[in-house]
């Protein structure tokens, strides 16, 4: 299949799609399938009628289909769900012990003094003290999801994912689907949100979500940023309703300087880059070649993006 990959080029997405037996070409009219390297829809050029399909770069698409970039009926475009479940694992495994150890209040306070609070406070991944077992929710419990749980696997906890159907999820103790998710936030010590954004997503956690959760409860966030109505975290984090937060996603973003959340010591950040560009180049080549081989075979894509669904 003929390929044209822009506006960036990425040489390691490039070698993956051509080692496959597809041809990048030098002009998007020339193209069969159009490899996107924005998540900037201004920057998305016209597409011409001999493209078929189009594979994204990324995987949230909410701000391409409101945009109208993305249309029911039109070409159909691809995403990379699941591409990115190490990296983003790995950034939502890392956060987790950062916040649950103080990093970031030691370094805010950067004095010493505070060891005693600090280790009065810190919470253990493992159980700590004979018959413990800590309690993780999965909130969005797909590709991403299912690399998190292998990773927790060494600690013992007790998974709950939580997911649309409720079908149960390979390595966690019990799976719950989202239209009883009220009966899980209040029971565990680490809630993990991979939710995707959609419209009935957007918002969901709000300040009564997080009253109904355990004061001691750390929260992580590396799905989507909008999912969380950020006032009502910065108030509860205030308030001690949860213990602290870890955002790799935050809304808004960029998060603009100043804003509450830096200076907050029980609130750990990073700047949304599990999944940046230096990561995906490495990941994205293998999705395009599924989406490729089904839709040479007739076969539906596996990262077709639901314009209904949003995601």
């Amino acid at each position: 299949m003929k390929f044209y990959m822009g506006p960036a080029k990425w040489p390691e997405t490039i070698a993956d799609i051509e080692a496959a037996g597809h041809e990048l070409v030098d002009s998007l009219d020339k193209a069969q399938a159009y490899v996107c390297t924005t998540p900037n829809p201004k920057k998305v050029p016209q597409l011409p009628p001999s493209v078929e399909f189009v594979q994204y770069c990324y995987t949230g698409v909410d701000h391409l289909l409101d945009a109208g970039v993305i249309v029911e009926g039109g070409v159909p475009w691809c995403n990379t769900a699941g591409a990115f479940a190490k990296p983003v694992a790995e950034s939502a495994l890392g956060l987790l012990l950062s916040q649950a150890h103080h990093h970031k209040a030691f370094a805010l306070a950067a004095t010493w003094d505070v060891a005693r609070e600090l280790d009065d406070s810190q919470a253990w991944l493992y159980g700590l003290g004979s018959g413990v077992t800590r309690h993780v929710a999965i909130f969005g419990a797909g590709g991403i999801g299912r690399e998190l749980i292998r990773l927790l696997q060494p600690f013992g906890v007790h998974i709950t994912a939580v997911n649309r159907s409720g079908r149960a999820v390979a390595g966690a103790d019990e799976t719950v689907a989202m239209e009883h998710a009220g009966e899980v936030w209040g029971k565990a010590d680490f809630v993990v949100n991979i939710l995707p954004l959609t419209p009935q997503t957007q918002g969901l956690i709000d300040y009564a979500t997080f009253q109904a959760m355990k004061p001691t409860a750390v929260f992580v966030n590396v799905g989507r940023g909008a999912t969380v109505v950020t006032d009502d975290l910065v108030r509860a984090v205030k308030e001690g309703q949860i213990a602290g937060a870890a955002l790799e996603v935050v809304d808004p973003e960029p998060l603009p300087d100043g804003h509450p959340l830096y200076g907050l010591p029980n609130v750990t950040l990073t700047p949304h880059m599990g999944a940046s560009a230096s990561v995906a180049k490495y990941h994205l080549g293998r999705v395009f070649n599924a989406n490729a081989q089904a839709f040479q075979q007739g076969r539906p894509m596996p990262t077709h993006i639901d314009v209904k669904a949003g995601y």
